[in-house]
């Protein structure tokens, strides 16, 4: 019985959530468009996060590099050590370990702001003074997460490989244009392409799932903490699912 009820449950919100992510894609071409709110979530949940992401992408790539060193050098490929870490960087690593980090902070954030302001009848209050709040508060949101996380990729990933730079010359002498020469030149399109394009659906999740959780948020202060955690945990599963159909997909299309 319990466990029909959590079946139950389980696909009650699913329908929730999707039909949450239809009225997003209805409001999003309506006008008024919030130009100005957007610009601003696009401050917070991008430049605010930079910092972080980019502290996680350095040490990334510096333990990286230091980890594969001994088992390259027991191989005889040490020279291979920075077309290697550039390819697990770009194809699979920093995509995902920076939506993680990005799902972490934003998406607690998301789900705590909106769950607070649902619990205080702030949103309400926005409905009845005319302000369409889903516009205002869960439509920019989105729209930034989804076009911030590319961008913080992008920059992540540089900065990472920067990191293994200076792992590869804590026991080695590479010079810094014959490492990038080494990246690049085993780096394809195939490699950049699918990575670039599944951070916009991260991106997406992460601003779907903790606009979703908070502003629908409930049981007062109580409910406020648990549509935080709430959002950090649906986010990282489904970013893990995405990289799993992600993968799947392109090796279909011959990414691979």
């Amino acid at each position: 019985m319990n466990r029909d009820l959590a079946s139950y449950k389980f696909l009650d919100d699913a329908g929730d959530l999707f039909r949450f992510t239809g009225r997003f894609f209805q409001q999003w071409f309506k006008p008024r468009y919030e130009i100005a709110e957007f610009i601003r979530q696009c401050y917070i949940v991008g430049y605010k996060s930079l910092p972080l992401i980019g502290l996680t992408a350095f040490i990334m790539g510096l333990v990286l590099t230091m980890q594969l060193r001994p088992s390259m050098l027991k191989y005889g490929v040490e020279f291979e050590l920075p077309a290697i870490v550039g390819i697990a960087i770009v194809r699979e690593i920093g995509p995902v370990i920076t939506a993680l980090i990005f799902a972490g902070k934003i998406g607690s954030s998301m789900g705590a702001e909106l769950g607070s302001m649902k619990v205080t009848e702030q949103i309400d209050a926005m409905e009845v003074s005319g302000t369409n709040p889903f516009k205002f508060l869960v439509v920019t949101r989105v729209m930034a997460t989804t076009f911030m996380l590319p961008v913080l990729l992008l920059l992540g990933d540089a900065i990472s490989l920067y990191g293994s730079y200076l792992g590869v010359n804590i026991r080695g002498d590479t010079s810094f244009t014959l490492f990038w020469m080494q990246v690049f030149k085993n780096l394809s399109f195939n490699d950049v392409l699918p990575a670039f394009v599944k951070s916009y659906f991260f991106g997406f999740a992460v601003g779907m799932i903790g606009c979703y959780m908070g502003y629908t948020s409930n049981k007062g202060t109580e409910g406020v903490g648990s549509s935080a955690n709430s959002a950090v945990v649906l986010s990282s599963i489904i970013i893990f699912f995405l990289d799993l159909l992600a993968v799947q997909i392109t090796d279909v299309l011959g990414f691979n």
